[in-house]
């Protein structure tokens, strides 16, 4: 895991118009963490707001009209910079150019985030489930950074299911940053919970997601009983299959879904695969 050199090489790439309602914002910091895998960090405008687990629409200024994809916002709320987690694909229309980028260089963000992946679209409850497969970990490195979180929920359970070890580095590295930061460590203490699972490289603890819901495997890990609707509250975050089968699973134990217009017991973000 290495940080890219401070020092960006500028290309002679032609300039292009910033679109309309977009920043244009200054690359802080670069860390890959596999071959497919990294996080940026971005300046942050003075006048951008959003919620912690929202997205927004980011691209770069390397066309007359810029490709820009749904990405989630990885900082909390209150972080000065604006982080996001990334896949690297090859010939993936944005992400063959992102993956290449160095602190000084450019990134456009839309000016609006949104999303479901919010605290206000679940009732209120004692457990917080947060499951993710892949990049989908990026809006749970917000909102477990959030002190919002600690207020409205006793208990924060994690979840993050890779193939291989190496993809877990960046939600390790987070959760165990955690007890350290000097805004939430002291609220979490002792109320977090993280599950770390492979499904292609043998390690501690292995299978999909979906498996251990079914065969109760994952809540004897957490040392709790099944999913109550009285208490359990789930965002769901990853690829499109995850997220039907986690949907299907937590609806057979009573848990309804919400929405930003009607709060429920469980949200998933459907506006991009993770």
């Amino acid at each position: 895991m290495q940080s890219a050199a401070l020092a960006a090489t500028k290309s002679d790439a032609p300039e292009f118009p910033v679109p309309a309602n977009t920043y244009a914002e200054t690359v802080v910091s670069v860390t890959h963490y596999t071959d497919n895998l990294f996080s940026f960090r971005i300046t942050r405008p003075a006048a951008f707001r959003f919620r912690s687990g929202e997205f927004v629409m980011i691209g770069l200024p390397n066309a007359q009209k810029p490709v820009f994809r749904a990405y989630s916002i990885a900082s909390p709320a209150w972080d000065e910079e604006v982080e996001f987690y990334s896949i690297k694909v090859p010939d993936g229309p944005l992400t063959q150019h992102l993956q290449k980028i160095q602190p000084g260089d450019t990134v456009l963000m839309k000016q609006k985030s949104t999303g479901t992946l919010v605290l206000d679209a679940l009732k209120p409850g004692k457990r917080l489930w947060l499951v993710a497969t892949g990049t989908g970990f990026a809006p749970w490195a917000s909102l477990l950074r959030d002190p919002e979180t600690y207020e409205k929920f006793d208990e924060v359970v994690v979840t993050n299911t890779c193939r291989d070890a190496a993809d877990l580095a960046y939600g390790n590295h987070l959760i165990a940053s955690l007890h350290a930061d000097p805004l939430i460590g002291e609220l979490t203490a002792g109320r977090v919970k993280y599950i770390a699972t492979t499904t292609r490289e043998p390690s501690a603890h292995m299978g999909r997601i979906t498996t251990l819901i079914e065969n109760g495997e994952l809540f004897r890990m957490v040392g709790c009983a099944p999913f109550d609707p009285e208490i359990d509250r789930v965002m769901i975050c990853g690829s499109m299959a995850m997220l039907n089968d986690v949907k299907a699973l937590i609806e057979t134990h009573g848990l309804e879904e919400g929405s930003n217009a009607k709060p429920a017991d469980f949200v998933v973000e459907r506006a991009f695969v993770g």
